[in-house]
C-alpha cells in the first residue's frame, strides 16, 4: 500500500504472517499454473529442470520449510513486515521477463478478485508421497513438457487476456513448432540406446 507504506501481504496474526490478500494471490497462482506454465518455462529444456525428485518443485501446493513445493513462504523476521513474500519457483531463466511477470501477476489477482480460496500448506516433503496420496491432498503436477505446457495454454482465456490476441497466437505458433522440431528430431541419447540392439 504505497499510501500506507505498508506491505499488504503481512499479517501479524495471519498464518505464516500472511493476510488474506496474500492467500487469495497465492491460491490464484496455484489454480492457473498450468495455464501460465508454458510462459513460465518457455522451452523443450525447460522441463528437465521440472522433474519429480530435483531441486525444482513439480508440486502445486505451498509451504514454509518444504524445498519440494511449488510456493514457498520465507520467513520474515521480527521487525521486517516488509520482508513478507512468496517465491514461486517454477520460472525458468530462459522465459522473457516481461511475459513472465504479468502472467504471474494476472493470475494472482485472479485469486484476489475472484475470492479463490488456499489449500492447507504441505509441510511434508511432497516428493515422498506416491500418487494416490498426492490425490488425497489434492496436489497436481506441473506440466511435464513443452507439448503438455502448451495444450493448457490454447484452452486458457487467462493467458489470452495477458497477451493480447496477436502475442497468444504467435506465441502458440512458435512454441509448437519448436516442439515439433524436438520431436522429430534424432538425439546421441536414441542412436546410443537402440542402434547396436537394433
Amino acid at each position: 500500500d504505497i499510501k500506507e507504506d505498508r506491505n499488504v501481504f503481512y499479517d501479524e496474526k495471519g498464518h505464516y504472517n500472511l493476510s488474506e490478500l496474500a492467500e487469495k494471490f497465492i491460491a490464484g497462482l496455484l489454480k492457473h499454473i498450468k495455464e501460465i506454465s508454458a510462459v513460465l518455462a518457455p522451452t523443450v529444456n525447460s522441463y528437465k529442470r521440472l522433474t519429480p525428485g530435483y531441486e525444482a518443485p513439480v508440486y502445486i501446493c505451498w509451504a514454509r520449510q518444504n524445498r519440494s513445493a511449488l510456493i514457498r513462504i520465507p520467513r520474515a523476521f521480527a521487525g521486517k513486515r516488509e520482508a513478507t513474500r512468496l517465491e514461486l519457483r517454477c520460472p525458468d531463466p530462459s522465459a522473457n521477463p516481461y511475459l513472465a511477470f504479468a502472467a504471474m501477476l494476472k493470475a494472482g489477482l485472479a485469486g484476489i478478485k475472484g475470492k479463490y480460496e488456499l489449500m492447507p500448506p504441505s509441510e511434508e516433503d511432497v516428493f515422498k508421497l506416491d500418487d494416490i496420496k498426492l490425490s488425497q491432498k489434492h496436489i497436481d503436477k506441473l506440466p511435464a513438457s513443452l507439448s503438455e505446457a502448451l495444450a493448457y495454454y490454447c484452452q486458457s482465456s487467462l493467458v489470452k487476456d495477458i497477451l493480447g490476441e496477436h502475442i497468444y497466437h504467435e506465441f502458440y505458433k512458435a512454441k509448437l513448432r519448436e516442439w515439433d522440431e524436438f520431436r522429430i528430431a534424432v538425439t546421441d541419447w536414441e542412436r546410443e540406446k537402440y542402434l547396436g540392439v537394433l
